[in-house]
C-alpha cells in the first residue's frame, strides 16, 4: 500500500478507534474488578432507580440477570480473556498506526471474526445502533482487505513485514 497522506489518516483512524476500544474494555475490566467487592445486584438496582427504568424491562432485566452472575465468575479468567483482548486491540492499533501489513492482517482478521455474530444480533435485535455497529465494522473489514490487497498487487515480489 503506497504512502499517500489518506491511506495513512485512514490507517491511523482506525488505529485509533481500535485503542480506544481497548481503553474502553481496560475501563471496564476495572469497573468489574471494583464491582466483586460490592453488593452488585445493590449497584444495579440503584442504576436502575436513578435512571427511572423499569427492572422488568429487558435491558434492566438482562443487567440484573448478569450482575447475579458476577459474585460466582472465575476472576483469573475473566481478567486473562480481558487482558488478552485489550493487547490485541493496541498490538492491532500499533500495526495499523505503523501502517504495517501484519496491522492491517489482524485487524481484518479481529474485526472479519464478529461479522457474522453481529449480523445474528442485528436479525434478532434490529435497531440503528446494530446496524451502524454492522455497517462501520464492515467499512472498516473491507477497508483493510482492500489495503492488502492494494498492497500485495502493488508490490508482488516484495517480502510484507
Amino acid at each position: 500500500m503506497s504512502n499517500s497522506s489518506g491511506q495513512r489518516n485512514a490507517l491511523h483512524a482506525i488505529a485509533a478507534f481500535e485503542a480506544t476500544k481497548g481503553l474502553a474494555a481496560l475501563a471496564g475490566l476495572i469497573g468489574v474488578l471494583d464491582l466483586l467487592h460490592r453488593d452488585v445486584r445493590a449497584v444495579v438496582m440503584t442504576l436502575i432507580g436513578r435512571f427511572g427504568l423499569d427492572p422488568e424491562a429487558h435491558y434492566p432485566s438482562l443487567l440484573l440477570h448478569y450482575a447475579d452472575l458476577l459474585p460466582d465468575a472465575d476472576v483469573h479468567m475473566l481478567v486473562a480473556l480481558g487482558t488478552a483482548y485489550i493487547a490485541l486491540r493496541f498490538v492491532e492499533a500499533t500495526g495499523l498506526w505503523m501502517g504495517k501489513a501484519w496491522g492491517e492482517y489482524l485487524g481484518a482478521f479481529s474485526g472479519g471474526i464478529y461479522i457474522p455474530f453481529e449480523l445474528i444480533h442485528l436479525v434478532h435485535e434490529p435497531s440503528l445502533v446494530n446496524i451502524g455497529v454492522v455497517l462501520l465494522n464492515t467499512v472498516i473489514v473491507a477497508y483493510l482487505v482492500r489495503a492488502l490487497w492494494l498492497r500485495r498487487h502493488s508490490h508482488p515480489l516484495q517480502n510484507h513485514d
